[in-house]
């Protein structure tokens, strides 16, 4: 059985049942395509002595506790093992440049780079932050389905990025009962922990940013919506302010804290109503994002900030996009009005355009590995 091995934060985002799905999309995807697939993670002694906890509880409850190495910066042990191992894969998928040291990553026969962040990852790029990264890889890939697109502002690189939705286990996420619309629901981070994003002189907006102009949305459309916001103690003035405009505001602590219950929140939810970084939609980068995949795979409808996601790629349900506030409501009211047309329309799409068999295949095939 040929080894794969996929490198992602996951102790590095302790308490984020979200983020852990889309790193155990990867490696549990490919144990299904029959692979004897590994978890690792590059992580500083810091975010380890913080997030061990959360990282072992997860490999454990999905089966891959005897997969999976938590790599910490001076652990000589930890380093020796993955050696090892890169040693004896066939292919590494690094999630977002997780593992980065340069002496490992060459061990490995094929080495294929995960884009989650696009506009980001290539402005840094550009503007040398990144170092020589992303050249350590054959191949690369973004969810920004519009990258390199006529529209899309983001600055070329010497790299070819292809398009690739985010993977789901369609049989994870399968719709509970028949869907009911009780409520928007979405999970956030009020400010971005990436920074301001600067280009040819212009500012990217971030998160907090399109939250904030999309707040009086409860209001103006007469339609209930909460959002489960990770948002630092000391802007809480932010969250109230959010409640005063008529959102349900929760703590994600209490709804997301591992996959599980991350996966209860979405599939217990009537639809998705979410923002994006502005950088995805001002520069029409056409990301897709994994939360919305998995809404979309329980069959929940998603109305979401239009990002420039190609026409090949939208469905004439299920997902409906928008781009200022006057649209927002109008997505939203449709989504409702319409909402058994869109809760299977959006259940179709997930298994046409994020099946984990399909969506992982594209790699395989594109690293030469079979």
């Amino acid at each position: 059985m040929a080894t794969v091995v996929v490198a992602g934060a996951l102790a590095a985002k302790p308490g984020n049942g979200g983020e852990a799905w889309v790193r155990l999309s990867w490696v549990l995807g490919l144990r299904r395509l029959g692979f004897d697939a590994w978890l690792v993670e590059e992580v500083d002694r810091q975010a380890a002595g913080v997030g061990r906890p959360f990282f072992e509880r997860t490999v454990e409850e999905f089966g891959l506790g005897s997969r999976a190495l938590l790599a910490e910066a001076g652990d000589a042990r930890a380093r020796s093992e993955l050696e090892e191992l890169a040693g004896s894969a066939v292919a590494m998928i690094n999630i977002s440049g997780n593992l980065r040291d340069a002496g490992i990553l060459a061990r490995f026969r094929r080495r294929a780079y995960v884009d989650l962040d696009p506009g980001f990852t290539q402005i840094w790029h550009a503007q040398g932050l990144l170092g020589d990264q992303l050249a350590r890889h054959e191949r690369h890939f973004t969810v920004g389905a519009n990258l390199g697109g006529g529209d899309c502002a983001v600055p070329p690189t010497e790299f070819e990025w292809t398009a690739l939705p985010p993977p789901v286990l369609l049989e994870e996420w399968a719709p509970p009962a028949r869907p009911e619309f009780d409520r928007f629901t979405t999970v956030a981070t009020w400010r971005n922990p990436l920074g301001v994003l600067e280009a040819d002189g212009a500012a990217y907006t971030l998160k907090h940013h399109q939250i904030r102009r999309f707040a009086e949305l409860p209001e103006r459309s007469g339609l209930p919506f909460e959002i489960a916001l990770q948002i630092d103690p000391e802007e809480e003035g932010e969250a109230a302010r959010l409640q005063e405009d008529g959102w349900a505001v929760v703590d994600p602590a209490a709804v997301t804290a591992d996959p599980r219950a991350f996966r209860d929140y979405v599939r217990g939810s009537g639809a998705e109503f979410s923002v994006t970084q502005g950088v995805y939609a001002e520069a029409r980068t056409g990301w897709i994002s994994d939360r919305t995949a998995h809404y979309l795979a329980s069959g929940r409808p998603a109305v979401v900030q239009e990002t420039g996601i190609p026409d090949e790629l939208r469905p004439e349900a299920g997902l409906l996009t928008f781009s200022d506030p006057e649209g927002a409501v109008h997505a939203a009211q449709q989504a409702v009005a319409a909402y058994d047309e869109h809760a299977a329309a959006a259940r179709d799409y997930a298994a046409r355009t994020f099946d984990s068999d399909r969506v992982l295949g594209r790699v395989l095939e594109a690293l030469d590995v079979g």
